[in-house]
């Protein structure tokens, strides 16, 4: 047991405009060195984070010592990818001192909006996976849950999106080539992570067979820890992150004799790995970091995990499990599970049964995809030269396992292919969402339709094997971002009828529906909606040039542009108003927006920005769109950007084809903010419209059953083409040339694959998505109407809390207990 020693505690920093005021200058004075006359904008930024940033140490710090004195249980959120967006407003509204640092600030001539707008966006993440993570973080704070995130300190993110030419270009995201104020190293930390090498077996005296990872190569796991608040609490939890550095600064031995370049070389490899967030896996050498990368995350975080429960417990592993809980965020982690038995059977000499046993009482696994391509799946050969430890470890694990199916299921040498660990073939792989499965207590889906279908399609099988071990957690949102901080104005009304209680149960806004037909409350509900178009549209305009009206309709869809997520459906929709206004036909102004990056590999999502683009292009030079259409692709789509977007927004588009989205989590954002949802029955727009009603939400398109029926009936694409005027006006227009009159032939895969290969239904669903379009126009015109519908959905959304989701991942899987910090 570690020894305790007498704490004296420190005193807690001042949170009244005063204290703000004077942390403000003292920063800026003995912290940046600087003085208020030469100090820059951003450095302004700075000394207000630091000065913020010290009041939530006084709880960081409160916090850990408060976990280890009450010995509590603790949950690991282990995430490739943790999507925080900017910090400084966050902390604010959490840490509760808006009004004293904006007070503070006014007295030195600045304000709180202009300095957020001096942090950049942290290159942590990439889409849906990892914003879900950030606001499970927030909630698992503000519910005062004991958990960590953990994950990786990328020095690149993804990338910074620039449409050039109409196209696609990927520039650097150096979002750490300025100061992090919110992150503290801690070197002391450091892990040591292996790579390579070879093992070897001998027999001790006991007569058991023992193994060792032997190698000479590790990389130094360096963690960065930033703070979480929860929301009016004193809870300040950690998210860890690890950055990649070399054992040694340089080979001595190469720099004395005169090879300097050869000196740094594998100080730099090694820190490749926490360079950029998803390298390319199209070759060899991307995979191998990409494999490189989640082990690291694994590793390090395993390793850190056991040391801060040996502090308390020391090698009482019978305990393990009642005082961890590791959560992996898809497949990414999934190597923790072989990295764990490594631990337990090499380092701490555990039998096989005992260390099996505590694994699986320890992981729990969320799948976030239905798609089976995206399934994460590694070379047999890849491990044998990165991991080959894990790899025997593996390939026992599977051994075990298919002993057990084939008990269960005698002869069902089918079976036994479907469900192994290891995929045969010419390229033998290793199915890592398999291993999570057979390693984790609990898998569960993240909407209740995907989970359904995780268990009668996908993962079949092992839950005729373990249905027990299956269960749904809905996503959601955490309002304190996504509404109370992006929408100030729309949470000040809401506050002036209902109070601010729904800021922390969002049950509470049902509060409303009592006011959906209040006359008065519906203008004040609208003209909220047009501040928050004109603060969009004054930022367009200084970023990208761009105009618009605001008197139009916002259509949005801004997400990661994938096939799936049909982007291209809503620029067919596009292309039809177009043709509708040279056939001299009225339609509803409407401007429609989207946003969102491809992979840089995916050749077909950037063709269709492409296509997005040279669309605007031609609907804003034709006079006879003017002040009817127009179609705008916003630049760079991120967080901060789309708490600007999203208030703005009229109509949601959340149109995938039924059963490829897992839950989508910009849906409810969307229509926390008052926007009305045009949507498929796919993942959590199915209990959406279980919660606002049929009446205020506009659903299309095919179900999960009849696209399933459509495929094996045979689906042809041309049909539909050929007996929809529309449609085929639409395809032949792309076909023709016309939208890139220089290249005419640019566009004309597009339409040939609508045509022949057709995967994600563009042409089945086209008429019921332009009928719908027709329809959500035409109840526009009751703003009255439309108002209601509008504050009745952000009235019903309380389900689509993330608090909710996580309070459910506590009582259900983690038996996590939360613990109330006293300051």
């Amino acid at each position: 047991m570690a020894k305790t020693t007498k704490k004296t505690a420190a005193p807690v920093l001042g949170t009244d405009a005063e204290a703000f005021r004077k942390a403000f200058t003292d920063h800026i004075n003995h912290t940046l060195a600087r003085s208020m006359d030469t100090v820059t904008d951003h450095e302004k930024f700075l000394a207000v984070a630091y000065a913020v940033r010290d009041r939530l140490v006084d709880r960081w710090i409160k916090t850990q010592e408060t976990y280890y004195e009450k010995d509590v249980k603790r949950v690991y959120y282990l995430s490739l990818e943790f999507l925080i967006g900017r910090t400084l407003g966050n902390s604010v509204l959490n840490l509760d001192v808006e009004g004293a640092v904006t007070e503070a600030l006014d007295e030195v001539g600045m304000t709180l909006d202009e300095l957020r707008e001096q942090e950049v966006d942290a290159g942590l993440g990439n889409g849906g996976l990892g914003r879900l993570a950030a606001c499970f973080l927030d909630s698992m704070a503000t519910l005062e849950l004991p958990a960590m995130g953990m994950g990786i300190r990328y020095e690149y993110g993804m990338f910074s999106q620039k449409i050039v030419n109409g196209e696609q270009e990927e520039q650097p995201d150096n979002w750490l080539r300025l100061p992090n104020p919110w992150e503290i190293a801690r070197p002391a930390n450091s892990i040591k992570v292996p790579f390579y090498g070879y093992v070897v077996s001998w027999t001790d005296e006991k007569g058991k067979l023992r193994n060792r990872w032997e190698t000479k190569d590790y990389v130094l796991a360096l963690p960065y820890d930033t703070p979480i608040p929860g929301y009016k609490n004193n809870t300040v939890n950690n998210l860890r992150l690890w950055s990649a550095k070399s054992t040694d600064d340089f080979g001595l031995s190469y720099f004395n004799n005169g090879d300097y370049i050869a000196a740094v070389q594998d100080m730099e490899l090694s820190e490749t790995i926490s360079k950029v967030l998803y390298p390319n896996d199209s070759s060899m050498n991307g995979k191998e970091l990409r494999l490189k990368q989640q082990y690291f995350l694994c590793s390090a975080s395993l390793q850190d995990i056991i040391n801060r429960f040996k502090k308390t417990h020391g090698n009482d592993w019978k305990v393990f499990s009642d005082k961890v809980a590791i959560q992996l965020n898809d497949t990414h982690p999934a190597i923790s599970i072989a990295e764990m038995m490594r631990i337990l059977l090499d380092e701490e000499n555990l039998e096989w049964d005992e260390a099996w046993e505590i694994v699986t009482k320890t992981f729990a696994y969320t799948n976030h995809t239905l798609m089976p391509e995206a399934l994460e799946k590694w070379p047999v050969s890849l491990f044998e030269k990165l991991l080959p430890r894990h790899l025997q470890i593996i390939f026992e694990i599977n051994a075990r396992f298919l002993r057990m199916v084939s008990m269960k299921w005698p002869g069902d040498n089918a079976r036994l292919g479907r469900m192994s660990l290891i995929e045969e073939g010419g390229c033998k792989m290793i199915r890592m969402a398999y291993l999570s499965i057979v390693g984790s207590y609990a898998v569960n889906g993240v909407a209740a339709l995907h989970s359904d279908l995780l268990k009668t399609t996908l993962f079949k099988d092992f839950y005729e094997l373990w249905p027990e071990k299956f269960n749904n957690k809905t996503n959601g949102v955490t309002p304190r971002r996504w509404v109370r901080k992006a929408n100030p104005a729309m949470s000040e009304l809401i506050n002036s009828k209902i109070g601010e209680s729904w800021v922390k149960d969002l049950d509470d806004l049902r509060q409303l529906e009592k006011f959906a037909k209040d006359a008065k409350f519906q203008k004040a509900f609208m003209d909220v909606k047009k501040q928050n178009k004109e603060r969009l549209a004054k930022y367009l305009k200084e970023t990208q040039g761009v105009e618009l009206d605001t008197n139009m309709f916002f259509d949005v869809q801004v997400k990661r542009i994938h096939e799936y997520k049909r982007q291209l459906l809503n620029i067919l929709h596009a292309i039809h108003l177009y043709i509708q206004i040279k056939d001299g036909k009225e339609i509803m102004p409407r401007t429609i927006m989207i946003g969102g990056k491809s992979a840089p590999g995916y050749w077909m999502a950037k063709q269709i920005i492409r296509l997005a683009n040279a669309v605007a292009e031609i609907i804003d030079a034709d006079p006879a769109c003017k002040g009817k259409l127009k179609m705008v692709f916003l630049e760079n789509y991120r967080v901060s950007f789309a708490e600007k977007i999203i208030p703005a927004a009229d109509l949601s588009e959340q149109i995938s084809t039924a059963g490829t989205e897992a839950s989508g989590t910009g849906n409810m954002k969307f229509a926390l903010n008052g926007a009305l949802t045009i949507g498929t029955l796919d993942g959590a727009n199915v209990e959406m419209k279980e919660e606002v009603g049929d009446e205020n939400i506009f659903i299309f398109g095919l179900t999960v059953e009849e696209v399933t029926d459509l495929l094996a009936k045979g689906y042809r694409p041309r049909d539909f083409y050929e007996q929809d005027d529309d449609l085929r006006r639409v395809i032949d227009l792309i076909g023709s040339g016309f939208f890139s009159p220089d290249r005419p032939d640019l566009f004309k895969h597009i339409a040939d694959k609508l045509l022949t290969h057709d995967p994600y239904m563009l042409c089945a669903d086209f008429r019921s998505y332009v009928d719908m379009q027709k329809t959500v126009a035409e109840a526009y015109q009751d703003k009255k109407h439309w108002a209601e519908m509008a504050i009745l959905n952000v009235a019903r959304m309380g389900k689509f809390s993330s608090d909710r989701t996580i309070d459910q991942y506590a009582k259900e899987i983690w038996n996590a207990k939360a613990c109330s910090i006293k300051l």
